[in-house]
């Protein structure tokens, strides 16, 4: 409730800038936000879908949905709005110019920023990087370079005209701040690098801790970036920005600094009618006066914990600020004042919308239920499990959401009218919208049938990539969603009620919320989910990609998975469309399900027709009454997370790989932090035994020629790290070990993990064309049982490797080098090393992102790796 009177009584808008989730400065986002009462806009230009995961192997672009959804989670703590930009996170780059190379060049972030600021008309503008090396990451360089640009190009109509156009004004914020000016985590500064100096170690009552501690409660939901765990300490803890640019002359102290981002700036109420003729809009700064005050005094009431109390003088504000709008769009003030001022306006009546529910403790909540007995309720309220519950609906199907208003307060209320606000096109039918009077702690229910119709647009993200792996710009498949982190819920339910004041006169207000499904996930607990409208069946190719060897054989098989959202029993038709020259076994399949949330995966044998190293596509398609679908779904979310569903088209990405694999030599998989390699070898067949991290204590490892550990192994699985030695010994018996790479650099030196001393580094190699150099071609790990040459570098996905070894005992050989352009060779991406009668393997080389892609050089030299020591026998 403070919280939100402190919003309603500031005009205060800031808008943070930053490359990837996780960058954000969430305590100070956290301090203007909560602390201050500034409405705050953070614009995240990509997902992160170019990152790894540390907690599972979805990569790419359900990556970027995941930490979409991680980011915000943080952002309910923070307190702030959500924005993207298009261009998407091709993985980690050294400079900005590469980056806006492969970005399409500025306007195309640009573009967006500019829209967000166009938007939103932040009064402050703020970034969070400083633009230059310092910032590391080419991706946070790129993002303050932008918010200079974005600065000035925002106001400039001759900017983006295309926006002008579609009804946006020019704006222009008051200042710009850039950060990083003393390194992140800097406790002290040096005087003449910092404009502001925030301290977010400062305690809030309403927060339970400092503002620091609390951002990072929110930051903990990015568990894909390794934050489940992170902690600050009780204190202060700093953070500093520098003023480079202002609209106005900024007012500075003799030292040059400022003790906020608005120093200087007006942003009570009342300056809403600063640079407005009297004369035009008379009652305007009245009456912002007159609101002001009666916010102060609810803010009294509230201080003093008395909801209650804070009720009376917020009754008519949201109406006030109604009537203001009104009256300025027949003021006459010029499109881009009016545009201005109506929507902050209309910003601060929704505001007081909420903080007079909040006051009245009035409630909404919206339900898809079963059924509804003779007296409008629902017959079986009791969540029903996961499975059973409708959190889909498809085309042509009807459904009830039951609308419950609750009058928490002491007054009487009168209920105006409860409904659905629906999507056009729907068909809607309730039998309660007239006005009636509610008492205090009473509930209101209307019931609504609903129907989908049959064009009914799919939830689903507004962007894609047609190949994630070469592609770092999304295509927008709906613009009117642009820059928004997800399409809004497809329904939302809305009550419209009154109140009485002391002197009879009734007050409305409204209070909304979005329609969901309650149901009991697996573990036993009582969850939520928006309902989401998705096609009546789900068509996935298993796995989407495949690699084929053309010394396998001349067939391969594909499994099709099939689920339905019907309630209602169904059948169709399903075959795959084939290359020319291709064919399956069977021809086509007929597929029936029973009920809803029935899944089937349906075998094909695929014979390919001249097998020749290159690509190909199958794709799948189920026919059912008259329609034809050929993409699936996946829902994405996770117990702490909201929910949101990834599409995929039925299609499998084939690549045809010229690779000789030993099919008798047994390999042993270790999984670290997830990832795709044991699939693709198995497919080129090799003979691969997932072993879980747990059992290296009591496996028996002689069965096998060849152990792997997958990514992050040592950073991820603590049984890896207690059995080290038995790996060890296992490579001094005579076998081969190869460790992919590790992100915990200190954590693995300290370790010693490798049989003779070397050190990790962070260094890395980032342009996947960089050339490579064979540098002990005679050794036979090029040679067997795959000739392996320059060619082989041919086709490599988003980076070369990442985390090579910077030092290394003599015992260690370097087999490979590359470096990025302008920089040293790096020889450490590839060790190998004679350990006792054994052969021991480091790599950083990005296999698990070449595998999953199909390049066949990469296929080879790691099937070429697992082989190594094997040669002879």
């Amino acid at each position: 409730m403070r919280l939100m009177l402190r919003r309603l009584s500031t005009t205060a808008r800031l808008m943070q800038t930053v490359a990837h989730p996780d960058d954000e400065d969430g305590g100070m986002l956290t301090l203007e936000a909560r602390g201050r009462g500034a409405s705050v806009l953070l614009m995240t230009l990509n997902r992160g879908e170019g990152g790894q995961n540390k907690v599972g192997s979805n990569l790419s672009d359900v990556l970027g949905v995941l930490r979409a959804e991680e980011l915000l989670a943080s952002d309910e703590y923070y307190g702030v709005q959500e924005r993207f930009s298009r261009v998407a996170d091709f993985g980690f780059s050294k400079s900005a110019e590469e980056t806006f190379a492969k970005w399409g060049g500025h306007d195309v972030a640009l573009g967006d920023m500019v829209r967000v600021i166009r938007t939103f008309r932040p009064d402050v503008l703020v970034a969070r990087f400083s633009g230059t090396d310092r910032d590391g990451h080419g991706h946070h360089q790129a993002s303050s370079i932008l918010t200079r640009e974005a600065f000035r190009a925002a106001a400039d109509p001759k900017r983006f005209p295309e926006q002008i156009a579609e009804g946006l004004e020019p704006w222009q914020a008051k200042k710009l701040y850039i950060g990083n000016v003393c390194g992140f985590g800097a406790m002290t500064c040096d005087d003449a690098k910092w404009t502001v100096k925030l301290n977010t170690g400062q305690p809030n009552a309403d927060l339970g801790g400092s503002y620091v501690q609390f951002a990072m409660q929110g930051l903990r939901h990015q568990q894909s970036q390794g934050a489940a765990n992170w902690n600050v300490d009780p204190g202060d803890r700093f953070t500093f920005y520098r003023l480079v640019d202002s609209a106005e002359p900024a007012k500075l102290d003799k030292d040059g600094h400022e003790r906020d981002f608005f120093d200087g700036l007006d942003t009570t109420l009342p300056s809403l009618a600063n640079g407005i003729e009297e004369s035009k809009a008379p009652k305007l700064r009245y009456e912002l006066q007159q609101i002001a005050i009666r916010i102060a005094k609810a803010t009294e009431a509230a201080n003093r914990n008395d909801v209650t109390a804070a009720a009376m003088p917020l009754m008519g504000v949201a109406t006030t600020f109604k009537q203001l709008s009104a009256d300025v769009g027949a003021a006459g003030l010029g499109a881009s004042a009016e545009s201005d001022l109506i929507a902050r306006l209309k910003e601060k009546s929704d505001q007081a919308e909420m903080a007079l529910d909040l006051a009245l403790s009035v409630t909404l909540q919206a339900t898809v239920v079963s059924r509804v007995g003779p007296d409008g309720r629902p017959v079986d309220e009791a969540p029903k499990k996961e499975v059973d519950a409708v959190t889909t609906v498809s085309p042509g199907q009807e459904f009830l959401v039951a609308v419950d208003f609750h009058n928490g307060s002491k007054d009487r209320l009168f209920i105006d009218a409860l409904k659905l606000e629906v999507p056009e096109g729907w068909a809607t039918i309730s039998d309660k919208t007239k006005q009636q009077a509610i008492k205090p702690g009473d509930n209101e229910r209307v019931v609504f049938r609903l129907r989908v119709p049959k064009n009914a647009a799919y939830t689903r993200p507004y962007w894609h990539r047609d190949d994630p792996d070469t592609e770092s710009v999304n295509h927008i498949d709906d613009e009117k969603y642009a820059t928004l982190p997800f399409p809004p819920p497809v329904l939302r339910a809305r009550a419209e009620y009154s109140v009485e004041d002391p002197s009879g006169k009734k007050e409305k207000n409204g209070v909304g919320a979005t329609v969901v499904t309650r149901f009991v996930d697996d573990a036993g607990k009582e969850s939520a989910r928006p309902v989401a409208v998705v096609p009546a069946f789900s068509v996935a190719l298993e796995p989407g990609t495949q690699a084929i060897s053309t010394h396998n054989g001349a067939s391969t098989t594909v499994a099709v998975g099939v689920s339905s959202n019907l309630s209602r029993e169904a059948k169709g038709v399903l075959r795959l469309e084939l290359p020319a020259g291709w064919r399956s076994e069977p021809g086509q399949l007929a597929v029936e399900f029973v009920r809803r949330g029935d899944k089937q995966d349906f075998p094909f044998k695929v014979f390919p027709a001249g097998l020749q190293e290159g690509r190909a596509k199958i794709r799948a398609v189920l026919e059912s009454d008259g329609e034809k679908f050929s993409e699936g779904y996946t829902l994405v979310t996770r117990e702490d997370l909201g929910s949101f569903y990834y599409y995929q088209p039925a299609v499998q990405r084939v690549s045809i790989v010229d690779v000789k694999a030993p099919h008798d030599l047994k390999i042993g998989y270790i999984m670290g932090a997830g990832d795709d390699i044991p699939t693709v070898l198995k497919q080129v067949g090799m003979d691969v035994t997932l072993i879980p991290a747990e059992k290296i204590a009591n496996e028996d490892l002689s069965q096998y020629g060849t152990i792997v550990l997958g990514i992050r192994a040592y950073d991820t699985q603590k049984d890896v790290v207690a059995n080290n030695k038995k790996l060890l010994d296992f490579v001094a018996a005579g076998r081969t070990l190869v460790v992919q790479y590790n992100t915990g650099v200190a954590d693995f030196n300290n370790g010693r993990f490798t049989p003779f001393t070397a050190e990790l580094s962070r260094a890395r190699v980032s342009v996947e064309e960089a050339p490579v150099e064979i540098l002990a071609p005679e050794d036979g790990v090029f040679h067997y049982p795959n000739e392996i040459t320059a060619r082989d570098f041919d086709g490599w996905v988003q980076e070369r490797g990442l985390y090579f070894m910077d030092k290394w005992d003599e015992h260690f050989k370097p087999l490979l080098s590359c470096h990025d352009p302008g920089e040293d060779a790096q020889k450490g991406g590839l060790l190998q090393a004679q350990y006792g009668k054994g052969t021991y393997i480091y790599t950083g080389y990005a296999f698990f992102r070449q595998l999953p892609a199909g390049v066949p050089g990469a296929v080879r030299l790691y099937v070429n790796l697992l082989s190594a020591g094997h040669d002879k026998q």
